[in-house]
Order: structure tokens, then C-alpha cells, then sequence
């Protein structure tokens, strides 16, 4: 069983940053495949950033290419979602996923692929 705890979010102001965390259980954090998906009220969750796990790739959808960064400190069992020049358009709730395996990038999209979630973080980007 792998717990996900996410922090970070809150209200940022356009053209602003944030960062989120997600720390894991688990001793074999390293090999994890792992995902941040968000959701608007209304829509379906959808993809944001992946990474396929041990020296993986990293995918990201392309709304947030160059401007979101996946990162994640495998010593610290902790993956991290850099932020920046958000737009109101980026207000979402933001989930972490993770799998206890490697999973191929042109996968890393599937939601259904992720075992376990975080409890999800606001983030709300407004003036």
C-alpha cells in the first residue's frame, strides 16, 4: 500500500508560480512511476506531467510544456511540480498518481495505469 500527501497550491496570481508536493510511502519509491493529473469542476481529470519511473522520461501534456516542471528527490520519496507563469486557465484541483512499477511513456497519460492517489491540493490562479 503506498499513501500519497500532497501540499503546496493555494491562490497565485497570474503570471505567478507555485510548487507542489507529493510525498509517498514506500522503500522503493525510486522505481515508481509517477503522475500529476488535474481536475476543473465539471470536467474530466485530465493530464498534466509524468515521469515512467528509475532514470525514466518525462512527459508533459502540452498546455503546460515550458512552463511546469516534473521533478522528484527519490531519497526523499518526494515528487515535485514546479509552476510558473500561471494563467486562470491552470485553476484546477492538482492530484498526484503513482504506480509500483515502470510504465512506457506513451502510456504515462492513462489515468487508469495509476494505483494510488493523492487527496488532491487546490490551486487557484487569480487577481
Amino acid at each position: 500500500q503506498v499513501q500519497l500527501v500532497e501540499s503546496g497550491g493555494g491562490l497565485v496570481q497570474p503570471g505567478g508560480s507555485t510548487r507542489l508536493s507529493c510525498a509517498a510511502s514506500g522503500e522503493t519509491f525510486s522505481r515508481y512511476a509517477m503522475a500529476w493529473f488535474r481536475q476543473i469542476p465539471g470536467k474530466e481529470r485530465e493530464f498534466v506531467a509524468a515521469n515512467t519511473g528509475m532514470f525514466g522520461s518525462t512527459l508533459y501534456a502540452d498546455s503546460v510544456k515550458g512552463r511546469f516542471t516534473f521533478s522528484r528527490d527519490n531519497a526523499k520519496a518526494t515528487m515535485y511540480l514546479q509552476m510558473n507563469n500561471l494563467t486562470p486557465e491552470d485553476t484546477a484541483v492538482y492530484y498526484c498518481a503513482a504506480r509500483t512499477s515502470r510504465i512506457i511513456l506513451s502510456s504515462a497519460r492513462q489515468e487508469a495505469l495509476y494505483t494510488y492517489w493523492g487527496q488532491g491540493t487546490q490551486v487557484t490562479v487569480s487577481s
